[in-house]
């Protein structure tokens, strides 16, 4: 929701959508308070502060679409919005949802720009290896693993290591076997 208004303010200086964006900021910066918290607390202070701030955006974006252009951008970044309230809202009440979807789109960003090399893996097999190496190196960023350490660690040992005890080698395991492959915080 949020890029809709900022692209369309970026274009056209528009107060409207910088009303927008700082009524959408406020949100943000409840986030920003809340960040690192357990989900009960998350839940309790977005219900809360976010709560009221939401209902608020909520009247201010039908009031403002009576008053734009049916057809203009702005109307239809407002529509964009209100037909996806419940989604937009549902980080209010369970505090294991993010308020955006930011940490998906930046972790599938290396799959949109590797696409066209992936053309070229030369056959099936080759597409799905490239996918297991791609599995592994996500898993250990996910897993706050430098990359390079852990990818390092898993080839050293698998020409020798049991097939049967694989798991051993998957990156949550070497996480709780290898603490100094962590990255630093």
């Amino acid at each position: 929701m949020r890029r809709k208004f900022y692209d369309f303010h970026v274009a056209h200086d528009s107060p409207i959508a910088a009303d927008a964006l700082e009524r959408i900021g406020r949100l943000y910066a409840i986030e920003a308070d809340i960040r690192g918290r357990p989900s009960d607390e998350r839940r309790r202070v977005r219900q809360a502060r976010a709560g009221p701030e939401l209902e608020s955006l909520h009247a201010w974006l039908h009031k403002t679409l009576t008053t734009v252009s049916k057809k203009s951008e702005l109307a239809v970044a407002i529509r964009y919005a209100l037909s996806r309230w419940a989604a937009l809202t549902r980080y209010r009440d369970d505090g294991r949802v993010e308020i955006d979807n930011n940490a998906a789109e930046r972790s599938l960003r290396a799959v949109a720009l590797g696409r066209k090399n992936w053309l070229f893996a030369g056959s099936d097999d080759g597409g799905e290896r490239a996918a297991a190496i791609y599995s592994l190196l996500g898993t250990a960023k996910l897993n706050s693993l430098n990359v390079e350490a852990c990818l390092r660690h898993v080839l050293e040992r698998l020409p020798d290591h049991p097939v049967n005890r694989v798991d051993e080698l998957l990156p949550w395991a070497i996480a709780a076997e290898l603490p100094s492959l962590r990255m630093a915080a």
